[in-house]
């Protein structure tokens, strides 16, 4: 087992790695000591200064080998203890190897790609002489203004959680410490706005915004990352009741915390604290170890809370193997991994509608490639793509798929390629319109006008509310951002070499008007129907496409659901012409509790593959996990009746009831450290 999950996964640290900390600390000053607790940047002003003392603790965003080695012997050079630098970078979803972003990474529904992504990222960056990588990215989104809706799984705590732990493994098995980010409710800031206030209740914080990190500590994420926002009026970074209660006293979490960007001196702005000094003090007492770039805890006096803070960081670099080995092989030799970013890429795409099954298209087809997004190389990265260069564009994919590309529109069908640029999604890119740009609006009106049939690729970071598309063209491919090899994968879908399996990990807006827009709404006393219920008046009420919803180039049956015991399950068929895979979704209902509950909640998935005219019967084991819920300080799980979906998503699925006196309901043993 690799050392940081020997270290940190199960809590353990070496005998003889705690004598040499606690030695350390006896004979390290105020100063060596609170240089540990402080992050800089590779480009910091004042960052030679500091390691001319051996006073840096960690770095980030350095860019190469011979640069994170020339910063580490610099620090040793300085430092009379010969504490090693912790280099840190955010390798969201490649490193070198560009995948698709983490939303749709989440779109395949696969946790064995997640942790694909991971590993293969970990490996790169490691050759660099990253040792930390501040992913994965938790926060449960529901806004599509929000810009960094791209960087995390979606709208679903099951979903995210199951991605959250795959993650994890993923890196640290491979020798990258991991850091669960933001703690917490960061994608529930008001009005889609980044770094804003999040009103959440304990109920929903507990529901939906906790369960990814809970996920991430039970598979032993090194690190935690507090997040910009307020909760209950305090904003995370000073919030005790976060980071120790439920952190580490609740949950037992062992490794460090570090603040995001300047989080702790921006605690002034905030308004709990007057000056930067008294923000470091709030900062730490609250549990944050490790503070980002802002200097602020350069001011903080001696104490046994410092102590703490610097005991874990030196865990965190004797785990990660820095004592022993602090530098890394000048190879220079880049192994990029095309084809498992070109599969996962495939696997990513999520086919929202093909009206007179005008996909896949025959390679004679002789197609018009339209809009500007179809040139791009750079925008298929994606916002966070490290050290990658260009992708694959559209039209090379297409070129190198052998297509019959041609320069007039008096083509057999219409390609076009739209969505928006890789720059207006990501960290401060909230926005107030999910439309196509204005320009790609009017093109797309005038391509649909011309009589052709279109096919619709949208690249986004988000979800578009492609409203009038779902009404005028006839297939519409949600793309994302798919990486280094976007192109090759789009190719592959279009001309039905890959046939598409992607469900959606976030609910399609018909407007931004609507957003926050997810399935697991709570219900309401007068449900949308009539004039005087919960509805808009000019526009349905239901997203443009469910959460959970992909269209495939076969068609699946669902049959003979079926309760024995615990088990429920379903027979799947591929009653269509291709093989394919389905991915098979349970939900369930709380159907009369003490409080009032989602009207539905995904609490399993499988991805089955079927050959045609083949079948299956999938299961799933309902088990506390399936039927609890938070209210009043626990979990419980309430008697009475549910009701259990198995189905292709949120809004379709065979159902029945089951009640929970009829269940044997003690948790399995790998579920007992859930709570």
């Amino acid at each position: 087992m690799h050392r940081i999950l020997a270290a940190l996964l199960f809590g353990l640290t070496l005998h003889a790695d705690e004598v040499r900390i606690e030695k350390l600390l006896r004979e390290m000053t105020l100063q060596e000591k609170l240089g540990q607790l402080s992050m800089y940047a590779a480009d910091q002003r004042d960052l030679k200064a500091a390691l001319e003392k051996g006073l840096v603790g960690s770095v980030l965003n350095t860019s190469h080998d011979r640069q994170t080695n020339e910063l580490q012997r610099a620090q040793l050079a300085g430092s009379k203890h010969r504490i090693p630098i912790l280099f840190a970078y955010d390798v969201l979803h490649g490193y070198y190897t560009i995948f698709p972003i983490p939303l749709a990474v989440a779109a395949t529904w696969d946790v064995e790609a997640a942790e694909t992504v991971a590993r293969i990222s970990a490996r790169e960056a490691r050759g660099e002489g990253i040792r930390w990588t501040f992913a994965p990215m938790l926060d449960v989104s529901r806004d599509a203004r929000w810009g960094r809706m791209a960087e995390s799984s979606g709208e679903d705590p099951y979903l995210a959680s199951e991605m959250a732990a795959a993650y994890v493994r993923g890196f640290q098995n491979n020798g990258l410490l991991a850091c669960a980010k933001h703690f917490v409710a960061y994608g529930a800031a008001e009005g889609g706005r980044d770094y804003g206030h999040a009103e959440v209740t304990e109920s929903t914080l507990r529901n939906v915004y906790l369960p990814p990190f809970r996920a991430a500590v039970d598979a032993g994420v090194a690190t935690v990352m507090s997040a910009f926002n307020t909760v209950g009026d305090v904003p995370a970074t000073a919030n005790p009741k976060l980071l120790q209660d439920v952190l580490r006293r609740e949950w037992g979490f062992n490794g460090l915390v570090v603040s995001d960007w300047a989080a702790v001196a921006e605690l002034v702005n905030h308004g709990i604290a007057a000056t930067p000094a008294e923000a470091a003090q709030k900062a730490l007492a609250a549990g944050v170890d490790v503070d980002m770039w802002d200097g602020a805890f350069l001011t903080l006096q001696a104490g046994a809370r410092v102590d703490e803070a610097v005991r874990r960081v030196l865990r965190a670099k004797f785990a990660a193997g820095l004592f022993d080995d602090p530098f890394v092989a000048e190879s220079n030799i880049i192994s990029r991994s095309s084809r498992d970013a070109r599969r996962i890429a495939g696997q990513s795409i999520v086919l929202l509608k093909n009206e007179g099954a005008l996909l896949p298209l025959p390679k004679s087809k002789k197609i018009y490639l339209a809009g500007a997004m179809a040139e791009g190389n750079r925008d298929m990265l994606g916002p966070w793509s490290a050290q990658g260069g260009t992708a694959v564009s559209i039209r090379e994919g297409l070129h190198a798929a052998g297509a019959q590309l041609v320069s007039r529109i008096d083509a057999d069908v219409i390609v076009a390629v739209f969505g928006e640029s890789r720059e207006a999604s990501g960290e401060a890119a909230s926005r107030t319109s999910l439309d196509l740009p204005p320009e790609q609006q009017r093109e797309l009106e005038a391509l649909v006008e011309t009589g052709k049939p279109v096919v619709l690729i949208v690249m986004s970071g988000r979800p578009l509310a492609v409203t009038w598309a779902a009404g005028h063209v006839p297939s519409i491919v949600q793309a994302w951002f798919l990486g280094t090899e976007g192109g090759n994968a789009v190719a592959d879908v279009l001309f039905g070499d890959v046939n598409p399996s992607g469900k959606l990990p976030v609910s399609v807006p018909r407007a931004a008007a609507q957003a926050p827009v997810y399935y697991a709404h709570h219900p309401t006393g007068r449900p949308a129907g009539a004039r005087f219920t919960n509805r808009y008046q000019d526009i349905p009420v239901g997203p443009l496409y469910p959460f959970g919803h992909g269209l495939s180039y076969t068609r699946f049956e669902y049959s003979d659901l079926r309760v024995h015991g615990n088990v429920v399950s379903a027979l799947i068929r591929n009653a269509g012409p291709r093989a394919g895979v389905e991915v098979v979704q349970l939900y369930v209902r709380d159907v009369v509790a003490s409080v009032s509950r989602p009207v539905k909640e995904l609490k399993g998935f499988r991805r089955i593959s079927l050959e045609p005219g083949e079948s299956t019967r999938v299961e799933f084991t309902l088990t506390r996990r399936e039927l609890e819920f938070w209210t009043n300080g626990a979990w419980v799980v309430e008697p009475g009746e549910f009701q259990v979906w198995i189905g292709p998503s949120s809004a379709e699925g065979l159902v029945t009831s089951v009640s929970s006196g009829n269940l044997q309901l003690r948790p399995s043993p790998e579920e007992m450290p859930r709570r």
